[in-house]
């Protein structure tokens, strides 16, 4: 009865590589459908009941429209935070978008060097924003995108083991993590390949000027993403053109195993 039924096969043979920032974007979809257009939803729901029984009050059927819209005033006032919130929170992840495809667009300009470019690796539970193979070495970037403040300079400090806007330290320890990410990646390659490769962190900050003494010595760079091609160029080479394709292939293997 269903001899004409076939399972269409896709025509890819394997898993497309990821783009700059696809899981924030994916995480921007979840915000807008979970924390506000369902919350925007149930709002218009208790408004139309409101409406629907002071309706019934003004046409005198016998309504109770006072509990009813105090129903509807807890639902709404509750809706309106979440509704808030989520945009806030959409602010924030779209400006992280922004900031890891411009990022991105310059990473991309080291492929003319024969550089290997992958974006947004995803972990078990965390993601690497950017990895760049280079025969120089193997780079992990963290993009940290923060707003320019409305005065003063766009400046932060790096004394090579915290970053610091303002003299406070910046929230969340961005040097661990791009530290914890960077072993991360150097630990999967070596079972991999079967060879130990170091592995260096990089924070960058789109549109801020990083005051340190010595980046270059420091073990994680923090930089500008403009500065960040020229710095991964003027180091040594490390790696022979073979190597990095073959690190480069086996990363991208592990991304399409996902």
């Amino acid at each position: 009865m269903f001899k004409n039924s076939r399972v269409k096969k896709s025509p890819l043979k394997s898993k497309p590589l990821r783009n700059p920032g696809e899981s924030l974007e994916k995480r921007l979809a979840d915000i807008l459908l979970d924390d506000v257009l369902f919350f925007w939803m149930v709002a218009m729901v208790a408004v139309a009941l409101a409406v629907t029984e002071w309706s019934r009050w003004y046409f005198d059927t016998a309504p109770n429209p006072i509990l009813v819209s105090v129903i509807a005033s807890v639902v709404v006032a509750i809706a309106a935070w979440k509704i808030i919130r989520g945009l806030r929170a959409a602010k924030t992840v779209k400006l992280g978008i922004a900031g890891e495809k411009a990022v991105g667009q310059f990473l991309e300009r080291l492929r003319v060097q024969g550089a290997q470019v992958f974006h947004d690796v995803e972990g078990e539970s965390f993601n690497l924003d950017h990895v760049v193979i280079h025969r120089s070495g193997i780079y992990v970037i963290e993009t940290k995108t923060m707003s320019k403040p409305e005065k003063g300079k766009p400046e932060l400090e790096f004394d090579g083991i915290q970053i610091k806007y303002r003299g406070k330290p910046i929230k969340g320890d961005p040097v661990t993590q791009v530290n914890a990410a960077s072993y991360w990646l150097g630990e999967l390659l070596s079972e991999s390949t079967g060879r130990k490769l170091p592995v260096r962190g990089v924070v960058v900050y789109p549109g801020w000027y990083i005051n340190s003494p010595d980046t270059r010595r420091t073990k994680v760079w923090v930089l500008n993403p403009k500065a960040l091609p020229t710095f991964i160029e003027s180091q040594p080479s490390q790696f022979e053109p073979e190597d990095v394709h073959l690190y480069a292939y086996h990363l991208s293997r592990f991304i399409r195993t996902l």
